[in-house]
């Protein structure tokens, strides 16, 4: 067992206080979930303990004031939250963990916290078109929007494009508000959400006011080439056959592509063919193609939407067929 000693620098009382929570009860959890003491002392908080779990209470640490800092709201509660959910997960050990991580502008850094994470962020250095399958919560998007904002930031690609369906989620919503833009931001609200956690305000208003980076609906690609671009599709299995192979002869020179979807979410009618399994179908073993495909236990939300995704697969294997 290796000891770590760690500090995570703090710029208020404020940004303490929510840490570590109302009489210090966060320091106890995180005392009781992984043996680690934090301890407040001179404008940062101290981490104590065994290496591999010093590092797992850090990550969480650490995105929870990259998340204050980006202006989002965070309660004490949130806070608690993020580390009950760490019980899930493998913890790693810090030079593994830097080695694999995924730098970004925020403070700290994007790290897998399963296998199958390890093996889609992998994918993504080795192959210039990825599928990622797998059900909600797995980091599918979170994670490509990740690595193409490090990939900015390195100079590889000049810019991102984030591509979305609009495909109402079985439902009908009928007449909305407003112009053009307002109408399609609620179905490119998820991508805008993955770009504010990653992305500090400043960074994020200056990119998207220069089309550094684009969040456009999947009807807009149609006789684009993109070159030196991270191009993201998600909420793919809501594509049809035609718009699939639309989205991925737009690839140009020097650019990357990640298609993201869940097939148990299809919302598409029931004569019309996902274009997402499609392309799996067609694609698997095609060069330059990765194929990744994650499950419930790479679920890294809240501990209970692993055992939910679980139990519904569970349920879908009983149903009688008809």
């Amino acid at each position: 067992m290796t000891d770590a000693d760690i500090q995570i620098p703090v710029q208020s009382t404020d940004e303490a206080r929510t840490l570590l929570g109302p009489l210090d009860s966060n320091a106890r959890l995180v005392r009781e979930l992984h043996g680690v003491s934090v301890l407040a002392r001179d404008g940062s908080l101290r981490l104590l303990g065994d290496a591999a779990h010093v590092h797992v209470v850090q990550q969480v640490l650490e995105d929870c004031l990259a998340t204050m800092r980006a202006g989002r709201r965070l309660s004490v509660q949130d806070v608690a939250a993020r580390l009950r959910a760490t019980l899930d997960q493998e913890p790693m050990g810090d030079q593994l963990a830097a080695e694999r991580g995924v730098r970004t502008p925020m403070p700290g850094a994007v790290r897998p916290r399963t296998g199958g994470q390890q093996v889609y962020l992998d994918s993504m250095e080795q192959h210039d078109v990825v599928f990622a399958v797998g059900p909600a919560g797995t980091g599918k998007t979170y994670l490509a929007v990740a690595k193409a904002i490090e990939a900015m930031k390195r100079g590889t690609v000049r810019r991102i494009v984030l591509v979305r369906p609009a495909v109402e989620a079985g439902e009908k919503l009928g007449f909305l508000p407003g112009d053009f833009q307002a109408k399609i931001d609620p179905y490119l609200r998820p991508m805008y959400d993955a770009l504010q956690d990653l992305l500090d305000a400043r960074t994020r208003a200056r990119w998207l006011e220069s089309d550094s980076v684009e969040v456009c609906p999947l009807a807009y690609m149609r006789g684009r080439t993109l070159n030196r671009a991270f191009v993201i599709l998600d909420e793919a299995q809501n594509t049809t056959v035609p718009q699939m192979l639309m989205f991925l002869t737009r690839l140009g020179e020097g650019s990357r592509m990640v298609v993201t979807g869940d097939p148990s979410q299809v919302d598409l009618p029931g004569n019309v063919t996902s274009g997402l399994a499609d392309a799996v179908r067609k694609l698997g073993g095609v060069d330059g193609i990765g194929m990744v495909r994650l499950d419930a236990s790479d679920v890294v939300r809240h501990a209970v939407v692993s055992r939910i995704v679980t139990a519904y697969g569970e349920d879908v294997g009983k149903q009688p067929r008809r």
